[in-house]
């Protein structure tokens, strides 16, 4: 069994669409509360235009969760004609709307409604916008007793950005993506996610769209002329890339060892994912991203297949299962794209 197929079945074991029967709880709830919600705003005379999945979903990169939750992101959009001038004022309808539908924990936070649905293991977050033909999309920012000068209708461009991710071209390629480099690509981003919520006790500000657009930008596909892929070579060269040629990370000028992390929307508005959270976010994800780096380094080098597996795991956690024995074979390293056996030369 070569490493891409160890791989293969890692990817297969971890990855979430809504179209999986695990889902299907999950999904039958969100139609349901959409339609409530279109409802309610109907009746609060701002009718919903339109909605549509955000987040992992929408770019085919969801995974599913250590703990069995699901994570729902669904917009809601309103006619700028419509639109109360207090963006906060539809955020409490649906906040109301959630509440009624025995949700806990709802609240209404800056960017979003959130909360968790009491009798599944469903977190949601309904984020609201304003539409026009001329001012495209705008996000209702504020909470619930927020000041006027703390409560707005963002400029943004939701679907801009899920375009942006889904899009073929990147950054330093010679040519627009192929079909097994977006699957590959798409692989990556699941990889380094579970690789994330292994390694952190709390990764909650290791924002998932802030990794994928780290990944996108530096992403270094390993393809073969007759298309297989080689997922740890392309894993490697990438977190290689993210961590040498781009500038996401910034030594701090107060410390050498501490770093600051930023990461921009490629799109409206344009702001710095991690804008609250840098030196703390960026030091020791800079950490963490030097060590996998160095494990996968050593998973590539590495003659046994078996300690391959072992290196993976622990990296990538039990969902990379290691065999109880090592494949027959000698000291040879295994090619993952194409099954070719060379020689061991060392690392």
């Amino acid at each position: 069994m070569g490493i891409q197929t160890q791989f293969q079945k890692f990817h297969d074991s971890i990855k979430l669409t809504r179209e999986d029967d695990a889902y299907s709880d999950a999904r039958e709830k969100d139609n349901s509360i959409t339609d409530q919600i279109k409802s309610a705003f109907k009746e609060a005379g701002y009718e919903v235009k339109s909605t549509f999945i955000q987040g992992s979903f929408a770019i085919h990169t969801a995974i599913k969760s250590l703990d069995g939750d699901f994570d729902l992101d669904r917009a809601i959009v309103i006619d700028s004609d419509d639109a109360p001038e207090n963006p906060v004022e539809c955020k409490i309808t649906l906040h109301d709307v959630l509440e009624a539908r025995g949700f806990k924990n709802a609240r209404i936070k800056k960017p979003c409604v959130t909360a968790d649905y009491s009798s599944l293991d469903l977190h949601i977050d309904f984020p609201v916008y304003k539409h026009g033909f001329i001012l495209g999309h705008r996000l209702a920012v504020g909470k619930r007793n927020s000041s006027e000068e703390n409560r707005e209708w963002l400029s943004s461009d939701p679907e801009g950005l899920i375009v942006w991710v889904n899009d073929d071209t990147i950054e330093g390629h010679w040519s627009d993506l192929s079909k097994e480099e977006k699957a590959q690509f798409r692989r990556i981003v699941r990889y380094v996610k579970r690789w994330r919520d292994v390694q952190y006790t709390d990764p909650k500000h290791i924002y998932s769209i802030g990794l994928t657009i780290m990944l996108k930008k530096s992403l270094r596909t390993s393809i073969d002329d007759e298309d297989r892929p080689n997922d740890l070579l392309a894993l490697y060269d990438t977190i290689d890339c993210l961590l040498e040629e781009k500038e996401f990370f910034t030594l701090t000028n107060s410390d050498p060892e501490k770093y600051t992390i930023q990461v921009d929307l490629p799109v409206d508005p344009f702001t710095d994912i991690f804008q609250k959270h840098g030196e703390p976010v960026g030091t020791e994800l800079r950490r963490k991203f030097v060590r996998l780096r160095k494990k996968l380094k050593e998973a590539i080098d590495e003659s046994s297949l078996k300690k391959q597996y072992e290196i993976l795991s622990d990296m990538f956690g039990d969902d990379f299962p290691i065999p109880d024995e090592d494949p027959k074979g000698g000291n040879k390293v295994y090619m993952a794209a194409s099954g070719i056996v060379v020689p061991n030369q060392g690392a």
